[in-house]
């Protein structure tokens, strides 16, 4: 076990304060304070902290020494006395100054969002290569930050923002630190090469590959049980499920895809987490479609929108071809339900209704159907029958008395792959239907 293991130690139960600063540039970003802040509630929920209040200050730029102003972190320390709270938790970045600040007027831990987000991965991270992100992302994090962080790593021996790598006498010196994440880089290598193996080898058998995608807690686990039958956990809280999870989708049509359910996104999604993903993320640049899951009932649904099409542009998935499904229909009021759009493909559908799952399944088979081909083939040339078999669905075929005319339902973007094999045999002739 690496030395970078916090121990476990009996401690108090986390209660903690939540601070924000609002400042005129989160405006001009397009962020709602408002609903950042209950954002991060509900994430120190799901990271087992029990909030027992909140402070928030208007001003036009940060204090450089406590984020707040003076006497708002003043006040803020009264607020930690009067509610017994352990924790203090910012809705913003801090820098190692500003934690070693605070943690003298304080004295209780500080926490930033970051890290509140890099604590609940660490809880969430079940397989080898979640495990290894995860702690990649917590020393990066921590490797600017250690000489602010060393009364917050000694006070309490555990609990939130100190799972996953950890302390042991400030332990970690900065060389210990790279070399660590040297190492874990090496390792997250090796897994990323077997990852694209595996991508190599699914696009040689032709297999279609769907991705959910979505805001976390927007019910991706939910519709991937519905459509699957898979056996995922879920649970109303924010990034209930961590490890990317992928099961076999049949469609109305037969042919079968590969359905994958991706980690959630949120707005403020820590840089250093989003490069420690990278590998996994980019499953999602690997997709023949993306189905983008949105909760329709939420009152921060179009400011999430917004946040995953953002993330999916900076992975390179930006243009890959979209359905948007307005999801828990079954939650939203009218008022809500009047006001959905999402382009040119949408749909609004529940979970939780069996007949919004077949609704999904044949917009996915449209979704990746690029049309009706038809290709004439010689008796001579059938080594192009398995190919024919990989670039789509066949509806039919017949024969005459030199070659076998294929009617295909060609999957989109699987024909470009083989067009130079395929153009000199494909016809405008459709075919006639075939008769079993």
């Amino acid at each position: 076990m690496s030395r970078l293991t916090y121990e476990t130690r009996t401690m108090e139960p986390d209660r903690a304060v939540v601070a924000s600063l609002i400042t005129p540039d989160m405006k001009k970003e397009g962020i709602s304070p408002e609903n950042s802040l209950e954002e991060l509630i509900q994430l120190a929920d799901t990271a087992g902290v029990e909030v027992t209040g909140q402070i928030v200050q208007y001003r036009d730029r940060p204090d450089p020494r406590f984020l707040l102003g003076k006497g708002k972190a003043l006040e803020l320390k009264e607020l930690l006395q009067e509610q017994e709270a352990n924790t203090a938790i910012f809705d913003q970045e801090l820098s190692g100054a500003q934690v070693r600040n605070l943690e003298q007027l304080l004295d209780v831990r500080i926490i930033d969002r970051t890290q509140l987000i890099l604590d609940i991965f660490a809880q969430r991270a079940r397989t080898r290569e979640g495990i290894i992100q995860v702690e990649l992302a917590q020393l990066t994090y921590l490797l600017p930050r250690l000489s602010g962080h060393g009364k917050n790593l000694s006070r309490l021996g555990g609990g939130i923002g100190t799972r996953g790598p950890g302390e042991s006498k400030l332990e970690t010196d900065r060389r210990h630190i790279r070399r660590r994440i040297g190492e874990l880089k090496r390792q997250l290598h090796e897994v990323t090469r077997h990852r694209q193996l595996h991508r190599s080898r699914r696009k040689e058998t032709g297999i279609v590959q769907v991705a959910l995608v979505g805001y976390t807690n927007a019910g991706k686990s939910t519709l991937l049980k519905a459509l699957t039958d898979a056996d995922v956990l879920i649970e109303n809280r924010l990034f209930a499920t961590l490890d990317p999870t992928s099961r076999t989708m049949e469609l109305p049509g037969g042919r079968e895809v590969v359905l994958t359910d991706t980690v959630g996104f949120i707005q403020n999604l820590p840089h250093d987490l989003v490069a420690a993903f990278r590998a996994t993320l980019e499953e999602v640049n690997e997709a023949d479609l993306i189905l983008h899951v949105i909760d329709a009932s939420s009152s921060m649904r179009d400011e999430q929108q917004k946040v995953v099409d953002r993330i999916l542009h900076e992975l390179g998935a930006g243009g890959k071809p979209q359905l948007v499904l307005y999801n828990k229909m079954d939650l939203c009021e009218e008022r809500q339900k009047e006001m959905l759009h999402g382009g040119s493909v949408y749909l609004k559908v529940s979970a939780l209704n069996a007949d919004d799952m077949d609704r999904i399944r044949e917009a996915v088979q449209e979704s990746l159907s690029a049309g009706l081909r038809t290709f004439r083939i010689p008796a001579a040339r059938g080594d192009l029958t398995p190919v024919l078999y990989r670039i789509g669905q066949v509806v039919n075929h017949r024969y005459d008395e030199t070659d076998t005319i294929y009617s295909i339902d060609v999957s989109r973007g699987e024909y470009d792959k083989y067009a130079y094999l395929l153009a000199p045999f494909a016809t405008e002739d459709q075919g006639e239907p075939m008769k079993h």
